[in-house]
């Protein structure tokens, strides 16, 4: 008997999160049975043998203009994978990430007698909490990222497995600053800030001026500052440096492919740095696991406000925090200044903070490695153990 299991993910870190839960479920201690994937992914999961009817690019946008511009071709996508589902039916289905795209696929298909696994639960703890209702019609069993969402869905009925951070599988328990520095050329008695605007055209547009102009601000306290800036790809690097060149910063280093073959730049950033000054995203529990003292940011343009708030009905979080390290600590541990707050001086000030309190940096330390064990699960063998009893349960 061969296992049919049908799998989407968007993007390159849903690839890779789903290619090691594809090797968990062949390896031995989990899979008793050859198992066979189709469906939507990248090069790390065409490596573990998915039958790919559409590479991930098909379902990466940018924001809500980028969507709409990609409607036609998203739905042709979505009707084909619907289509050849409902014909060659998997004894489960898995939608990692996505949630746009893979919760209405997941309906579909809960709803023809396909047991379905969302893999990465939306943040409606945070934003639109009536969206439960629709993952109970659509998810047979959640698999969630943070200890805290087992309750929420616990308290809605719906399946529901813990399985851990992938994150703080691969992030190092005790990062070594030293030798980071040696790796980038750096000088080991340095001040270092890690200076993270985000990955998106519009963030390095709103927040790559404020953050230059607070680093000049922290430059006249501390001249020899060392600042560390890692980029994505080569056109937000281009973007960026446009930006520099209008506010020129000293002793200034971009870096865009990291020394170690396999992992971001922005980690080298953050483990060689002694504070972050990041935006508010991944990059933040990025930092926590790093056990990196930092200053949390984030604007959005007006109508970047206004189409959130439409479609969330929310004027903002149902949580106090944007940062994921606060919300994970349920304090706020590390400073956010958003929107009117981010100014160059407000964030020099924080982030000068972040940088000389080393009793503080020293107890967020300790606060992240006990946060860092908490998410260390071994998430690709945990994930695909919840998957294959997802799936045998149909197939028996």
């Amino acid at each position: 008997m061969t296992l049919h299991i049908g799998m989407v993910a968007g993007e390159p870190s849903g690839d890779l999160l789903a290619a090691r839960v594809m090797a968990g479920l062949q390896s031995g201690a989990i899979a008793t049975t050859d198992v066979r994937f189709d469906g939507i992914g990248g090069p790390a999961m065409r490596t573990q043998g998915l039958d790919c009817r559409h590479d991930m690019a098909a379902l990466t946008v940018f924001g809500y203009v980028d969507a709409l511009k990609r409607l036609p071709g998203l739905l042709r996508t979505y009707h084909d994978v619907k289509s050849h589902w409902l014909e060659q039916r998997p004894d489960v289905f898995v939608g990692i990430d996505a949630p746009d795209f893979n919760l209405r696929l997941e309906h579909q298909l809960k709803q023809a007698g396909v047991p379905t696994v969302h893999f990465v639960g939306p943040s409606i703890w945070a934003w639109r909490y009536s969206r439960i209702h629709k993952i109970r019609e659509s998810v047979s069993h959640m698999l969630v990222l943070f200890p805290f969402e087992t309750a929420i869905y616990e308290k809605e009925d719906i399946p529901v497995t813990f399985v851990g951070h992938p994150l703080a599988d691969l992030i190092p328990l005790e990062p070594d600053r030293i030798q980071m520095r040696k790796q980038l050329g750096l000088d080991a008695g340095a001040r270092v800030l890690a200076v993270l605007p985000g990955s998106r055209a519009s963030e390095i547009r709103l927040l790559a001026p404020r953050f230059l102009q607070a680093a000049r601000i922290l430059q006249t306290q501390d001249p020899a500052l060392q600042l560390l800036v890692p980029m994505v790809n080569a056109q937000r690097r281009a973007e960026f440096e446009a930006i520099l060149a209008a506010y020129p910063v000293r002793n200034l280093k971009i870096i865009d492919r990291s020394t170690t073959a396999g992992r971001p730049a922005a980690w080298d950033a953050m483990e060689a740095a002694d504070a972050v000054l990041v935006a508010s995203g991944t990059a933040t529990l990025e930092t926590a696991l790093f056990k990196r003292p930092m200053v949390i940011s984030y604007v959005l343009s007006p109508m970047m406000r206004r189409l959130m708030a439409w479609k969330s009905g929310q004027e903002k979080p149902y949580v106090p925090w944007v940062g994921l390290p606060n919300v994970l600590l349920n304090d706020f541990a590390v400073p956010e200044l958003l929107q009117d707050d981010a100014t160059p001086e407000k964030l020099a000030d924080a982030t000068w903070a972040a940088l000389t309190d080393k009793a503080r940096a020293e107890t967020l330390a300790q606060r992240f490695l006990a946060m860092h064990h908490t998410l260390r699960c071994d998430t690709p063998t945990l994930a695909a153990r919840a998957i294959y009893d997802v799936a045998t349960r149909h197939a028996g």
